[in-house]
């Protein structure tokens, strides 16, 4: 069966940085796809984030980048297997550079935490019970 895959494209201020700062969360880079002027972050086998310095993400947009230190483009969020799995990747950021939000999410069958890479993307990070969401 096919399994869609989803390409998220990141403008960044810094390539080199914000590769170090995904691997020392425990995404392989691929290089195949990586250049002086982006980082192919695969977070699995159906996420992909390339991550664009702003002159080489211009080049597929005629739109003002957005500034994500001011401005929200987008929330990204990502599964985690458990709750400790969510405050592992949080922390795991946070010794990375990145900046943890201090609103824990906690409903009991639900469970998340948020960071900010190094240009101020915000990242969820989210557990829930499978038995909560069973039909």
């Amino acid at each position: 069966m096919y399994q869609q895959m989803i390409f998220v494209n990141l403008a960044v201020n810094d390539v080199d940085a914000s590769r170090k700062f995904f691997t020392e969360l425990g995404y392989s880079i691929n290089p195949q796809f990586s250049s002086a002027d982006n980082t192919c972050v695969v977070i699995s086998d159906t996420i992909i984030v390339m991550l664009l310095n702003k002159q080489r993400y211009s080049d597929f947009t005629k739109k003002e980048i957005a500034d994500s230190a001011k401005t929200s483009e987008v929330l990204l969020c990502l599964s985690a297997e458990s709750r400790e799995k969510v405050d592992e990747l949080v922390n795991k950021a946070v010794a990375a550079g990145g900046t943890a939000n201090d609103d824990v999410q906690d409903q009991g069958f639900m469970y998340g935490r948020s960071f900010e890479d190094l240009d101020n993307h915000s990242w969820e990070v989210v557990w829930m019970d499978p038995a909560a969401v069973q039909s």
